[in-house]
């Protein structure tokens, strides 16, 4: 019975997945994803129900929001790297793909330690501020990238600093803890190119 419930569970997931794909983003979908895992605590392992213990739904967020973040801030470093007029500016873009692909890559490691499915691509309000962002060219890009940073690392800040106080799964606090101080680097970094608090 426990068997036939799980096949139900994955084969509800499945679909939901596919329609989820179809009409919203991809941390919509890895959310999504992520919630049925948690709502469904049992897994067939060589056909034997095995109960397990997934993270919970603000772990699981955590995540992926991160996840999200960190692609988004590698692609505009690669992009800063690029268009920036600045050297400055050139150099923090640097910075960011260094820092986040690293970031990134230990938390792709976590989540499939832990079985969290992470979003694919950034949201698509993460592409529409990208997209935003790349029209523009010169001192305009190098303006708004950098008003564009102060603001997601002041909200990151918050974030890794709550995770790493308050997050259920030992690991990912962990991970919070350990990013929060290169979290805090950026930031004082595009306070002192930007000169604003």
């Amino acid at each position: 019975m426990k068997k036939s419930n799980f096949i139900v569970w994955i084969m509800l997931a499945a679909s939901l997945q596919a329609c989820n794909s179809s009409n919203s983003d991809s941390v919509t979908v890895a959310k999504d994803s992520n919630e049925v895992k948690i709502d469904s605590s049992e897994v067939v392992n060589d056909n034997m129900a095995v109960s397990t213990t997934p993270v919970d739904k603000d772990a699981a967020d955590f995540a992926v929001e991160v996840a999200n973040g960190g692609m988004m801030e590698v692609a505009l470093g690669n992009y800063a790297q690029q268009n920036a007029m600045d050297s400055r500016v050139k150099d923090f873009g640097a910075m960011m793909v260094r820092d986040h692909t690293q970031a990134n890559d230990a938390l792709k490691s976590l989540a499939a330690a832990k079985n969290i499915t992470l979003p694919a691509s950034v949201s698509d309000a993460a592409q529409k501020d990208m997209d935003n962002l790349m029209k523009k060219k010169g001192k305009d890009f190098d303006k708004a990238y950098m008003s564009m940073m102060l603001d997601d690392h002041k909200k990151n800040v918050k974030k890794f600093d709550d995770a790493s106080k308050n997050c259920t799964d030992a690991d990912l606090k962990n991970f919070a803890m350990n990013t929060l101080p290169v979290i805090m680097v950026h930031l004082d970094s595009v306070k002192a190119i930007t000169g604003k608090k």
